[in-house]
């Protein structure tokens, strides 16, 4: 493989940009099998080992088929727990502290990305033409457009790029979805997502210096640039539109993958609306955390619901979906567990067991196969962007009393029971229904065969984003 040059990279993002039009649970231990030979082995680099990026490094240094050979984070504070992991087993990874330097070493043959959202296509997209298969973590992208670009990448370069959404390698969630595919629920009417996750308050804290150690201008890449803050920063990115999608695209794209994979859709819905707020607590945070998103696919409805305030399961599940048939429905408790229940509430089948996610993406690097891959790019792709595409209705929101009308909820029975909810929901946490207002987004249509929404200028600027040179994402492969 040739080399791909910090220069040709320079040159071909500034010639991007100039072009460009406005258009957790934890991984499942891995297989047990002996040690494939060195030259069996896929060499792989860690990008972004702080929070989830250390279960990569742990992943991949146990694992038969993989090689770790190096790690890249643009903080030189956070590689210590990554670097002792090697050592423990008895490799000395190579540490990069820029991408782009990385990328040039020919040894790598595939990376595993584990960034903040607003780098997952750029790394992606940049790996790719670097000759490099991908494993990158959910959501794929930070905007609609960028997961198309990542599709189109991994077509026309022939890589491989797998989405970070493990459920779909667990044992127990396959053979559910089995069940749910093969009628045994009858005909499925209505996906539920439920992210019922607590998230208590960041705080305010002022910007202050750059931390020693910490390259904050390659941090920030794609986005726009600012000052540092730590509420800005580790983890806290998620809460900022920015860097993050709050937690719909957080811990939210794992329910809305397997809401979407229980529907059997592979295009985007008809519509989408979407309604909420940052409640209980005022902070730096800017996204959501309690939001309901309804999307209408003509024969079936998707609807997810992001509680970060203290709640109760709903019909057992806290982070997990429930997807409801004409002859039964079935929970998903767990990434990997799901219970079965006939439409008088009697339990009739469970499903559990694990598998190993980075195992079905080196096996489809070793093997060239596309197709076995449990969890390819377009997979993450149209699961992803539902979640930006209720994130667009809600930023396009306008300020609404407690009421029991809420325009594009109205006349559907699951979202307006979803809606009620909602308010009780609040209620119970001491929010005053009479003092505050909800963000009520728009009911949006969409046009599916061209991932927008048709003549709307102003939903279909929140597809893209604008990029901070050299760091563009194309618009085109």
């Amino acid at each position: 493989m040739s080399q791909f040059s910090r220069r040709q990279f320079l040159e071909r993002s500034l010639t991007t940009a100039a072009g460009l039009s406005v258009v957790g649970a934890a991984q499942a231990l891995p297989s047990e099998k002996k040690k494939a030979s060195a030259n069996e082995r896929v060499n792989i680099a860690v990008i972004g080992v702080n929070g989830r990026g250390l279960g990569h490094v742990n992943g991949y240094l146990e694992h038969p088929l993989a090689n770790l050979v190096a790690i890249c984070d643009v903080d030189e504070n956070a590689i210590g727990r990554a670097m002792a992991l090697g050592m423990k087993s008895d490799k000395k990874l190579k540490y990069y502290s820029d991408i782009r330097q990385m990328l040039e070493d020919s040894t790598i043959d595939a990376v595993s990305i584990a960034t903040p959202n607003h780098w997952h296509a750029l790394a992606s997209i940049w790996s790719m033409q670097a000759g490099k298969d991908v494993y990158v973590e959910k959501p794929v992208s930070h905007n609609v457009h960028e997961g198309r670009v990542m599709v189109e990448a991994s077509r026309k370069l022939n890589k491989i790029c797998q989405t970070g959404t493990q459920v779909r390698s667990m044992k127990g969630s396959i053979e559910a979805i089995e069940y749910i595919h093969s009628g045994k629920i009858g005909t499925v009417t209505l996906a539920r997502g439920l992210c019922y996750k607590r998230r208590k308050s960041i705080g305010r804290k002022s910007d202050t210096a750059t931390p020693k150690g910490v390259h904050y201008d390659l941090w920030q890449g794609p986005a726009p640039e600012r000052a540092f803050n730590p509420n800005r920063f580790h983890y806290e990115w998620h809460w900022n539109w920015a860097y993050g999608n709050g937690d719909l695209g957080n811990q939210g794209i794992h329910q809305m993958d397997v809401a979407r994979w229980a529907l059997n859709k592979h295009t985007f819905p008809n519509s989408v609306v979407s309604l909420g707020g940052r409640f209980g607590y005022v902070d730096d945070g800017n996204t959501p955390n309690t939001l309901v998103s309804v999307f209408d696919y003509g024969d079936a409805e998707l609807i997810f619901e992001v509680r970060g305030l203290e709640t109760a399961p709903l019909n057992g599940a806290m982070v997990g979906n429930i997807i409801y048939g004409t002859e039964g429905y079935v929970v998903f408790t767990g990434y990997d567990t799901a219970l079965a229940f006939d439409n008088s509430h009697n339990k009739v089948q469970e499903f559990k067991g694990g598998g190993d996610h980075y195992g079905n993406f080196l096996e489809a690097v070793k093997s060239r196969n596309r197709k076995a891959q449990r969890a390819d790019i377009l997979e993450g792709h149209l699961s992803s962007a539902l979640c930006h595409l209720g994130n667009i209705s809600y930023h396009l929101g306008k300020p609404q009393h407690s009421t029991s009308k809420v325009e594009g909820f109205e006349g559907g029975e699951a979202s307006m029971e979803t809606y009620n909810r909602f308010q009780t929901h609040l209620a119970n946490n001491g929010v005053n229904l009479n003092e505050v207002t909800f963000t009520v987004g728009p009911k949006l249509k969409i046009d599916g065969r061209h991932e927008s929404f048709g003549g709307n200028r102003e939903a279909n600027q929140h597809l893209f984003r604008e990029y901070r040179a050299p760091y563009v994402v194309p618009a085109k492969i």
